[in-house]
């Protein structure tokens, strides 16, 4: 039998089992047949973010952002593309800490952008500041 993962889907958060060797095909989720990875972060509200965290078997890469930051506007592009390299060995999702200020002062969120990786529902690396992509994507792997 061959090892699967769960992957949670970025359109209706629910979650999929996906076979790992299949994974780099990318796949539809079996609820809602929207694909599951699309090279772009997903926008994680408080509900959503304990689907992401909670229950992928992914690591997830959060960045925890503010509309009215400078560098938090000037990393987003460089963060959709880290999305792009990173996917389907990552999820990228981003938190609007305007709109879910529960989360940043659950998480500490001191300073942003912030970036923080979950594997298994627990943060194992935290990186304030904006990066390039390069940095996102050599931060990413050599943290997650």
């Amino acid at each position: 039998m061959s090892a699967s993962r769960i992957v949670v889907c970025p359109h209706c958060h629910r979650p999929n089992r996906v076979p790992e060797a299949r994974l780099s095909e990318g796949g539809h989720c079996g609820h809602c047949q929207f694909p599951l990875f699309d090279g772009a972060p997903v926008a994680l509200t408080a509900a959503s973010f304990e689907q992401h965290v909670g229950r992928s078997e992914l690591p997830i890469v959060i960045d925890f952002w503010a509309p009215w930051c400078g560098p938090c506007r000037a990393m987003a592009p460089a963060f959709a593309q880290a999305a792009r390299q990173l996917e389907p060995d990552f999820r990228l999702a981003k938190v609007n800490t305007e709109d879910e200020q529960a989360l940043a002062a659950r998480f500490g969120i001191r300073s942003i952008p912030t970036l923080m990786i979950f594997r298994g529902g627990r943060e194992v690396a935290r990186q304030a500041g904006a990066m390039d992509v390069a940095g996102i994507v050599r931060w990413a792997r050599s943290s997650g």
